[in-house]
This record gives structure tokens, sequence and C-alpha cells, in this order.
């Protein structure tokens, strides 16, 4: 018999831009509510952010049990990319977060400042 249900499946209401992904794991749904929650903070700050790529990922071969922490940020020039690891999964999603935040404010204020640079040699007379 063929399922002619096309009602589609509940779910929540997530940012397209955003893509939140555990590798080795599986993230539950409070884990991805703050990967979420602590995400939007990056697109506030910069709204012309194409995606983000959020990678939980259990690595086990140190010894340990370590959570590493991916990301990148597709935008327009140079994607950003980070890299943190930690003990406890909520920290290492805390650390890249606030390191992307890092890399966007950074290079937020390179552009204004080479914009800056470009308008003081154009009035210097020549």
């Amino acid at each position: 018999m063929i399922n002619t249900n096309t009602t589609p499946a509940l779910t929540p209401n997530v940012n397209p831009k955003l893509l939140i992904r555990g590798v080795h794991l599986s993230l539950t749904e409070a884990m991805r509510n703050a990967l979420a929650s602590k995400a939007e903070r990056l697109l506030r700050h910069e709204p012309r952010i194409d995606r983000i790529r959020l990678d939980i990922e259990l690595d086990a071969t140190r010894g340990r049990a370590v959570f590493v922490a991916k990301g990148h940020i597709e935008i327009g020039g140079p994607d950003l990319l980070a890299a943190v690891a930690a003990e406890d999964a909520y920290k290492a999603a805390d650390l890249l977060i606030d390191k992307l935040d890092r890399l966007i404010r950074r290079r937020t204020s390179l552009f204004k400042a080479r914009r800056h640079r470009e308008e003081r040699l154009a009035e210097i007379p020549a």
C-alpha cells in the first residue's frame, strides 16, 4: 500500500543558515537548542553570513573522552574556520562560539581599517 500522507514532519523552528551535526555521538534536543541559541549571536553581529556549520565530535583516541567543536562560517570572502577541544561538550560549544565571534569581529575591524586607510590616501593632494 502506498502512503499518501503528505503532511510534513513537525520540526522545530531552526534557522536555515545553521547546520548542527554530531560526529561519533548523537546530539540531544537540549544540546541542539543550546547551540542554536548561541549561534544566533553570530548572526546578530554579522547579518551577511551565508551559512554556519557547527560540528561537535567525540574524540576518544586521546586516552580519555574529549569533545572537539569545529565551526565553519561561510561568508563573502574567505571562510572562517575554528576548532576547540574541551572535556565537556557544552564548554567546547561555548569556547567555539566565542572564538568564531572574535574571528568575525577581527574580520570586520580589518575591513573597516582598510576602507578608512583608502579614504585617507585619497585625501592627500599629489
